[in-house]
Parts: structure tokens; C-alpha cells; sequence
């Protein structure tokens, strides 16, 4: 019984930390930035965004609704707030945007 247990134990485990990682925006293509203040205010937040990502040497633009014009091509931001080892963690993921 305890040999099953563990058997259905592992794929679960690995299952869990895929959703989790798949939340959390690491997947090919995708932005992610996270900043030391947490932003409440929605436009200081894009400002913080498009600040950032012009400090790596990229080309920027809010086009609205959400979406970011990085380098020429269209993203979708999203925002996740996860605790992490107890502190709250602001996860800014920018997705690209399908055609």
C-alpha cells in the first residue's frame, strides 16, 4: 500500500509544479519582471513596466487595454500576486499576444 502511495505521489508532485511554473509566466517567449514596490496604482504600475523594460535596452510602448508593444511585437500583461515564503510577491508576466 505505502509503494502505491508513493507511486501516486511523484507524478502528482511533478504535476503541481508544472501548473505551478505555467502560472508563474516560465514559458518560451514570455516576459517576466518582478519589482521590490509593490505598485497599487494601475498607471504607476505601467510607468514602472515601461521604465524597466527600457532599462534592458528595449523598445516600449503601452498601447492600452493591457497590452505592451515591446520591440516590435505585441504582449498581454498580467499580474500575479504569490506569497512567497510568506512575503507577497507583485509577478509581472508579459505573454505575448496571438496573431
Amino acid at each position: 500500500m505505502e509503494l502505491w502511495t508513493l507511486l501516486l505521489m511523484i507524478p502528482v508532485f511533478i504535476l503541481v509544479l508544472m501548473g505551478f511554473n505555467f502560472l508563474m509566466g516560465y514559458r518560451k517567449g514570455h516576459i517576466q519582471i518582478d519589482f521590490e514596490e509593490r505598485y497599487t496604482d494601475f498607471n504607476e504600475y505601467v510607468q514602472a513596466i515601461t521604465k524597466q523594460l527600457k532599462a534592458e535596452g528595449r523598445e516600449v510602448e503601452y498601447t492600452g487595454y493591457r497590452r505592451f508593444r515591446i520591440d516590435g511585437k505585441e504582449y498581454i500583461f498580467i499580474e500575479r500576486n504569490v506569497s512567497m515564503g510568506g512575503v507577497p510577491l507583485q509577478r509581472t508576466i508579459l505573454k505575448p499576444a496571438k496573431a
